[in-house]
């Protein structure tokens, strides 16, 4: 017997989504280091911040909440204005925030920061949470739109992230379950250990299928309806949204997902032809195990999918 909407919608109530209590206690502690930031390069750079917007799966609440395999990550975007998009730009913005950085948490010791490719992370141990703080120089020309710099392979691209956010809270609006599902498709993704499949792809890939096919059937349906079109397609389709503008850009890496937000930006691009393998038969494997666990309705078979934690009722 399948999963009732019911059953699955009590799993992602009570262990998967982030509880209310919790998004408080983040937002507080997000909003207490933006402050910091913020007055610190006032007084001590000529940085002009325009504004700051927390953006990634915390702020389109398709975010986990806090386990040993589930870590919480909040991406706050600070824009910056009168300043050119070039290389040399946008790395010492970088340099100069994780230098303010350390200097906000005197107490913190130097590996709970970090200088990832487009972000400066704080990790703060007692709450468990890890904060991004990117830098983006402001379009002028273009609402909410910026460049990032990846200071591994020295790019730049344009972004959005106000209309990241919209872009998922308009599939929302167009079916109450997508959060969930893409929730679920999180929770397997750790369980199995992709992790060059990143939350963004499976956002996206969850809004690829209800354009496509709507928001028909039931969650479990759906879930593995997911599982199958990565093993179907072998993510080797283009995939793209109403919401991209023209002219699309062109790639050769193996997976393609375009960022709604920026024709010219796959945002599946670092995936590696063996990863794409790996994920592939991953999504096989699991959609295998998705139709045995419904049809024995075996909450044991349902746990090789999604960990020790999963459970439908009290």
């Amino acid at each position: 017997m399948p999963l009732t909407n019911t059953e699955l919608s009590f799993y992602d109530s009570n262990v998967l989504r982030l509880p209310g209590d919790k998004r408080k206690e983040y937002h507080q502690q997000v909003d207490r280091l933006v402050d910091e930031l913020k007055k610190s390069i006032r007084d001590k750079t000529e940085i002009k911040i325009t504004k700051v917007v927390k953006a990634g799966s915390f702020a389109k609440h398709t975010i986990l909440r806090k386990t040993s395999s589930d870590p919480v990550d909040v991406d706050v975007v600070f824009y910056v204005a009168d300043k050119d998009a070039d290389e040399e730009t946008l790395q010492s913005l970088n340099d100069t925030i994780f230098d303010l950085l350390v200097k906000i948490y005197p107490s913190k010791k130097v590996e709970d920061f970090e200088l990832q490719r487009k972000a400066t992370t704080v990790n703060f141990i007692a709450s468990g949470i890890s904060v991004d703080v990117v830098p983006v120089i402001q379009d002028d020309g273009a609402d909410g739109y910026g460049w990032q710099y990846d200071i591994h392979s020295g790019s730049k691209m344009e972004t959005c992230a106000p209309c990241q956010i919209q872009f998922v809270r308009t599939r929302k609006d167009q079916d109450n379950h997508y959060r969930t599902l893409v929730r679920l498709g999180k929770k397997w993704r750790n369980h199995a250990e992709l992790k060059a499949l990143k939350s963004f792809a499976i956002e996206l890939i969850i809004a690829k299928l209800l354009d496509a096919e709507g928001a028909d059937g039931s969650i479990e349906q759906r879930f593995r309806r997911f599982l199958l079109y990565i093993a179907q397609s072998e993510l080797k389709e283009i995939i793209s949204f109403p919401e991209n503008t023209k002219p699309l850009g062109e790639f050769d890496d193996p997976v393609v997902i375009l960022d709604p937000v920026c024709s010219s930006n796959n945002v599946a691009s670092r995936i590696t032809e063996a990863e794409r393998k790996e994920i592939v038969a991953a999504a096989q494997s699991a959609w295998e195990t998705a139709n045995f666990a419904s049809a024995e309705n075996d909450h044991g078979v349902w746990k090789e999918l999604f960990g020790p934690r999963f459970k439908t009722e009290e």
